[in-house]
């Protein structure tokens, strides 16, 4: 008799059909400028200049990602916050993941570059501060934090011990971004600090769940869809052993109403393989890239003269 018989056949998760995100993505294009607009009620130009900077980074992460064949992409835009793309693979490659981290904020800085050079020759203020705007917030988000690109691009990199140094990475950024709210008195980082906050809190339970499993050579490192019905029934029972308040109510309902939502618990437990296929060679020269892309910019500007932009913005109402 096969071993896996013992076991109780996994659930099937409902697989959704793919739609297209076009109507969410206008939506929410439309509801950031409104948002925008209702707090910064005289800065309207600026809004759309911020709207299409936020636009083109985006795309370089979508175009790329639906190259790549990455499922359910979507792009979505939220007023304060920014936009972002997202997406999934059953399986990753390092190599592909990081044309599509970079694939973001790099031409937004060469776009940047490119439109200052103009504004610079023909005093335009307007293509002066979509440029500025390129640099600045395709630089801000190569930094090293989470959930930036640049925090991105490190998680892909780090090999050895993955879960614990997201769970450590994710509550660094997180602490961080409270401080330089507090510092800068910037209740907007003071309240994305602490939503990210949240997000620690279930990555500490999976790096406890996925510790646990390590110890006892249950693989979590695949997709639920190739989960044998003996390592779904091991994570099942270590994922509610860590979530107390699901085995409440697993005893107090029927155990086929409350399967799909175990199902989906274990589903988020698990961790997308990663082909590392990617050279030192080619690790090196993306940090290369990466570093050059935040300090060229900076030395970039800081060698230019932009007074007349300066006069521009005290005479601008």
């Amino acid at each position: 008799m096969d071993e896996y018989s013992f076991y109780p056949d996994k659930p099937q998760l409902e697989t959704k059909k793919e739609k297209s995100g076009l109507a969410m993505t206008v939506f929410s294009m439309a509801l950031f400028v409104f948002g925008m607009l209702f707090i910064f009620p005289d800065f309207f130009s600026f809004i759309i200049l911020l709207l299409v900077v936020l636009l083109i980074h985006e795309l370089g992460h979508f175009i790329f990602m639906k190259l790549f064949n990455y499922k359910n992409v979507r792009m979505l835009f939220i007023p304060l916050m920014g936009a972002f793309v997202s997406g999934f693979k059953d399986r990753y490659s390092q190599k592909q993941s990081f044309v599509v981290v970079l694939a973001g904020p790099i031409p937004g800085i060469i776009l940047g570059i490119a439109c200052f050079y103009y504004a610079q020759v023909t005093h335009t203020a307007w293509l002066m501060t979509i440029s500025l705007l390129f640099l600045f917030l395709n630089v801000l988000n190569l930094l090293p934090l989470d959930p930036l690109d640049g925090g991105q691009l490190l998680r892909i990199i780090i090999r050895k011990n993955k879960d614990l140094f997201q769970f450590i990475f994710s509550l660094t950024s997180s602490l961080l971004m409270i401080g330089f709210g507090l510092y800068f008195e910037t209740y907007l980082l003071i309240g994305f600090g602490f939503l990210m906050a949240f997000r620690v809190r279930s990555q500490q339970k999976n790096y406890q769940i996925r510790k646990e499993l390590k110890e006892d050579d249950v693989l979590y490192e695949t997709t639920y869809n190739d989960l044998d019905n003996k390592q779904y029934a091991q994570i099942k029972q270590i994922v509610l052993r860590h979530t107390p308040a699901l085995e409440k109510y697993m005893s107090l309902n029927r155990e086929e109403d409350i399967e799909p939502i175990v199902a989906a618990q274990v589903k988020n437990v698990l961790s997308p393989p990663m082909k590392y296929d990617a050279s030192i060679v080619l690790r090196i020269g993306i940090v290369l890239l990466w570093v050059s892309a935040i300090v060229l910019p900076i030395v970039f500007l800081m060698n230019n003269n932009i007074d007349w932009y300066a006069e521009f913005l005290k005479d601008w109402k």
